[in-house]
Formats: structure tokens, sequence, C-alpha cells
């Protein structure tokens, strides 16, 4: 009598390897898009959010548009120089494969209110691009005070504050 094991032969082994390569190797690529495309989509939506906190904060301070991202943010009393308009890794200037600015206006408030620090009466810019193009996204964004966001496709946003350049494309609102 012949007695027959039991198990997997090599051959197979290999086969149901080779399977498993193949469909990573479809998966993979899709996956990164797709993480590529949640970063981009995050970067919109932090960028609506610091457009909301720059308007609220000019409307309750009094002193103009904020001059920068961590006047915005901070924890602790609320103040004019430490508003918690926005989370403190939003306004630490990275969030979700991307690195977030803000760009003050060129024209400072005339009178700034006691323990301020001075605002600017004609806007700013904020941006969002992407902390390695191609891997954590593709597309840098550019907001000013009209609240309009605009993409490049490049990767890299150039503004001129008070504005952002306007040869970049406004993604639909």
């Amino acid at each position: 009598m012949i007695k027959r094991e039991k198990g997997f032969s090599l051959i197979e082994l290999l086969i149901v390897v080779a399977i498993i390569l193949i469909i990573a190797a479809i998966a993979i690529p899709n996956l990164l898009r797709s993480r590529m495309a949640a970063n981009e989509a995050s970067a919109v939506g932090s960028i609506r959010t610091m457009n909301t906190a720059a308007i609220s904060f000019f409307s309750t301070y009094g002193d103009g548009f904020p001059p920068t991202l961590a006047v915005l943010g901070g924890t602790g009393a609320v103040t004019c120089k430490n508003a918690e308009l926005l989370d403190t890794v939003v306004a630490a200037g990275s969030k979700s494969g991307y690195n977030f600015a803000l760009q003050p206006g060129i024209v400072a408030v005339a009178t700034t209110p006691a323990g301020c620090t001075t605002g600017f009466s004609d806007g700013y810019v904020v941006t969002a691009t992407p902390a390695n193009v191609g891997t954590s996204g593709q597309r840098a964004f550019c907001s000013d005070a009209s609240g309009v966001i605009r993409a490049n496709p490049t990767g890299a946003v150039a503004p001129a504050p008070p504005l952002c350049l306007t040869t970049d494309n406004p993604i639909g609102q």
C-alpha cells in the first residue's frame, strides 16, 4: 500500500503566491490614488474652514484679517491673539499630507485694538500644497477673502497677496 501525503505541492503554492502578487499589483495603485484624492478633499475642506475662521476673526475682533494661522488656532483663553477658530493641527500648518500657509494682505489696519497683533484690511491668502507632489497629493489649492478656492494642477501655488492667481482653476463650490 502506498500512503498518500496530504498538503499542497510547491507548484500549487507558487501559483497562489503569483495570483496574490497580481492582485496586489492591480490594487496598490488604486489605493494610492484613493489616498491622494482623500488628502486633496481634506485640504479643500481645511481651506474652507480657514476662510470661515478668517471671516469670523475679521468680524469678531475688529482687527482686520488675521496675520498668521497661529492667531486663528491656539488653546487656552480666547483672545485676538489666540482665537481658537481652527484646530491646532491645521493652525500648526500641516494635515493629511498637505502644508498650509496664510499670507496676510499688504495694507495693515490703521488702529489695532489694545493687546492685538496688527491685522490687515485688504485680505489674506491661504494655500495648501502637497508635502510630496504625486504621493500625498497632486494639486495645490489657494483661496482668498473672496472665498473662491482655486486649484493648480502642478502642485505649486504662487499667490500674490491679498489675492490668488486668476490663472489657477476655480474648483466647484
